[in-house]
């Protein structure tokens, strides 16, 4: 009897000091990754600079259905429902071992930050803008991927690939089904707060089966260093944003603009579908390889089909056209087919297959970098599936390409 008093008496007392002890913070991290690879066909490929006859190939290529990386994410419980929150995130070649961005560990993400679900989130650092992040859910990568997938040349930034470089970022936690979300990138240059900066924003509804997103964004392009265009804040390398096998004619823009809508609706378990409506500006500058406005529009649909719980289907259709194209009358278009497969052997692992076929017409402007190059000089539009084969552009106007890949995330 005794001994049970003593017992009963050191069990009050120990929740007696845990409900007096102060409630000790709590955290995690966590470590995650995708291995991704596949081989490819391609109909007929040349080299950017046009200077190679088109001829077909078969090649190997990582993270076509998603990136293949490896990253840290964590957060840490501070109270009152805030909690500091952070991401790094590496992607790389599987087939090469190689970094995916030279000299950027983790060139994919890298931000720190707080979050409280009364007030939103907000992060500094590498990472995507509020257009991209606030637009993801009705692009068409998530089904056809952005190598095969995105629109030609990802002009609107739909794609996975768009990361900005010192950016605040603040998205609002969801109120009646919206969400805001706005992003700014600073560029550093002296004297300057607006040459190389980036700023988007966002607006977002979600509610049951209906979804929808307005976006906008602006790369201010850097346009010093002895008269050459500079490396903008939203840039992956060296380069300037958003020049692909599409844009090459409009190299040294002083800026671009994105305006971006998406919709969703879910039918139900099965069958969704998304669509998409994009106006893309590259505006000359003194630095320009070109001397007037450039304009592209692109409309695009996906319908996606959960035809089992391990097998996914999905169908895409895009249409590209320069409304707006330095003068050139008869300016290029771009329609662009896609299919895609997915088996998932398990949670963490899945097969795919994907089919692309894009046909280009019209007249684009040349890149002025090619041999005998000129500016304003105009060539017939080539075929580019997506945004896989930027630096291998099909010889001809036709182009059809297919893969079959193998993912395990971790």
């Amino acid at each position: 009897m005794k001994g049970f008093k003593m017992t009963q008496a050191a069990a009050i007392a120990a929740t007696a000091f845990a409900v007096a002890a102060p409630a000790f913070a709590q955290s995690s991290v966590t470590l995650y990754g995708i291995v991704d690879d596949s081989i490819v066909y391609q109909s007929s490929q040349t080299n950017l600079a046009k200077t190679q006859a088109g001829r077909s190939n078969v090649k190997m290529a990582s993270g076509i259905w998603a990136g293949s990386r490896f990253g840290l994410k964590g957060a840490e419980d501070l109270g009152g429902g805030n909690k500091a929150i952070f991401q790094l995130e590496s992607g790389f070649n599987i087939n090469s071992g190689a970094q995916q961005y030279t000299n950027a560990m983790f060139g994919r993400q890298a931000w720190v930050g707080l979050t409280n679900p009364a007030f939103g989130t907000l992060t500094l650092g590498r990472q995507y803008t509020s257009y991209y992040t606030l637009m993801a859910p009705y692009s068409p990568t998530n089904w056809l991927t952005g190598y095969f997938g995105a629109h030609p040349g990802d002009l609107d930034e739909l794609d996975t690939i768009y990361r900005a470089n010192n950016s605040v970022v603040y998205t609002s936690p969801k109120l009646y089904g919206f969400t805001v979300s706005g992003s700014y990138s600073f560029a550093g240059v002296p004297d300057s707060v607006y040459q190389g900066s980036t700023w988007s924003a966002a607006i977002q509804y979600s509610q049951g089966p209906i979804g929808g997103t307005v976006a906008f964004t602006r790369i201010n392009n850097s346009t010093i260093g002895g008269g050459v265009y500079g490396d903008s804040s939203t840039t992956n390398t060296a380069g300037q944003s958003g020049v692909s096998a599409v844009t090459n004619g409009y190299q040294g823009a002083q800026a671009q603009n994105r305006f971006a809508v998406g919709l969703g609706y879910t039918f139900n378990s099965a069958w969704d579908i998304t669509a998409t409506y994009t106006n893309v500006q590259y505006i000359p500058g003194i630095a320009s390889k070109f001397t007037d406005e450039a304009v592209f529009n692109t409309a695009g649909t996906v319908l996606h089909w959960k035809a089992s719980s391990a097998w996914d289907f999905a169908a895409g259709y895009s249409y590209t056209w320069a409304s707006k194209a330095n003068g050139i009358t008869d300016a290029a278009s771009y329609h662009q087919f896609n299919l895609s497969q997915y088996y998932s052997l398990s949670k963490r692992t899945g097969l795919y297959a994907l089919e692309a076929f894009q046909r280009a017409n019209g007249r684009t402007l040349a890149n002025p970098s090619f041999p005998n190059g000129q500016v304003n000089a105009q060539t017939a539009a080539n075929a580019t599936i997506g945004d896989g084969f930027q630096t291998t552009p099909s010889a001809s106007r036709s182009m059809f390409a297919a893969g079959v890949g193998i993912i395990h995330r971790f």
